[in-house]
């Protein structure tokens, strides 16, 4: 069975303002939308409730992070039980700016991803290396080690069908830096092989694997071509009209 097309816009700590939304929503809104894609966007935490309760309903919505306990005395932190509540469907766990500037080990995103998994909630799982990783040739080896420690925790093979995983190579998030379609479908390559062989060839098979970093209207159309590529996770683009061209990049 085919893998469902799955274009993602994680709004980070965008917009600004209210009004900044009111614009942005109308945009997707009024949009011609291919209807075999999945469309899931991630405003700040803040907009989750009003903005689907405007937002079309083909469109999901997406937290973009969530702690591992349900509740408790944690202060600041948003629970996968509660996005539940509120109706929200995906969250997004791993992202390269939460892993670096956060410092969330891989282990803490494993703990988070089966908390969230748990609770019903979909998970966009982030992956991806640093270019000093890169050019030392370790890409495959760090990507394998960030599933690992996703692996390690999830024990039952039914978990998977509720993950994308995400590839961001973090060297060409908010850079302006792309990687090539070769590259692209080189470590998607990987990561299916990872699945593959470690949990099994129907979840290697059925799995979406989305590519993050710096996707625009300009590139999107070549990216979506490469066999391993099943969409995208959107950064900057997603706040601009562009973004309904990186939604219909598979239109057919």
């Amino acid at each position: 069975m085919p893998r469902q097309f799955f274009v993602g816009g994680n709004f980070k700590m965008n917009p600004g303002s209210v009004e900044q939304k009111k614009t942005i929503v109308k945009v997707l809104n009024d949009a011609d939308l291919d209807p075999s894609t999945e469309v899931v966007i991630a405003p700040p935490s803040l907009y989750l409730i009003p903005l689907k309760d405007v937002l079309r309903k083909d469109i999901k919505i997406a937290a973009q992070n969530c702690y591992s306990k349900t509740s408790g005395a944690f202060t600041g932190e948003i629970s996968p039980s509660q996005l539940v509540d509120a109706g929200i469907p995906y969250v997004i766990l791993g992202h390269s700016e939460r892993r670096t500037l956060f410092h969330e080990y891989s282990e803490v995103v494993g703990h988070k991803t089966k908390a969230a998994l748990d609770q019903s909630l979909k998970v966009i799982l982030c992956v991806g290396e640093t270019l000093q990783e890169r050019d030392a040739g370790k890409t495959t080896e760090v990507v394998n080690s960030q599933l690992q420690a996703v692996l390690d925790v999830l024990k039952e093979e039914n978990y998977w069908s509720n993950i994308v995983i995400a590839y961001e190579p973090v060297w060409a998030i908010g850079t302006g830096k792309v990687a090539t379609a070769a590259q692209a479908q080189e470590a998607h390559y990987d990561i299916r092989k990872f699945l593959k062989e470690h949990v099994s060839q129907a979840v290697a098979d059925d799995t979406r694997i989305i590519y993050g970093g710096s996707v625009t209207a300009a590139n999107c159309n070549e990216l979506a071509t490469q066999p391993d590529v099943d969409g995208f996770l959107v950064g900057g683009a997603s706040l601009k009209p562009e973004f309904v061209d990186i939604i219909n990049a598979n239109r057919k």
